[in-house]
């Protein structure tokens, strides 16, 4: 999918923008900022560069950001001028996942945890 504008879904996964003006360029990026998965950048030299987004300068006089690239332990710079595009290619690993099912999920492995050494102390004979 191929769009000029962010829609107002929210979802972002699989989703390509090429924004038009240095606003949406930048909206796209703040959202990309916030993605939980890779995104790959088409840059203007034509470079396609993946990797996860962890920092960005959009109040800088010139706006940049700073990603690790996918197999690279060395973040890069990239400049918000330099970048044509935004594609969402990685699975964005929070999707669909709320705070109740976060929470509910730690109840039941701390549960799980206290079992387990309720059950070892057992079998040490101090319970």
């Amino acid at each position: 999918m191929s769009d000029t504008t962010l829609d107002s879904s929210g979802r972002c996964e699989a989703r390509s923008y090429r924004p038009t003006n240095p606003a949406d360029l930048a909206e796209a990026l703040e959202r990309a900022f916030d993605y939980r998965g890779d995104v790959t950048l088409e840059l203007r030299s034509g470079e396609r560069i993946e990797g996860y987004i962890f920092n960005r300068c959009a109040d800088d006089p010139s706006p940049s950001l700073q990603m690790y690239l996918a197999g690279d332990s060395t973040p890069r710079r990239i400049r918000y001028a330099e970048i044509v595009a935004v594609m969402f290619t990685g699975e964005d690993t929070a999707s669909g996942k709320s705070w109740e099912a976060w929470v509910k999920k730690k109840e039941s492995d701390r549960k799980a945890e206290a079992d387990r050494i309720a059950a070892d102390a057992r079998a040490r004979g101090h319970l």
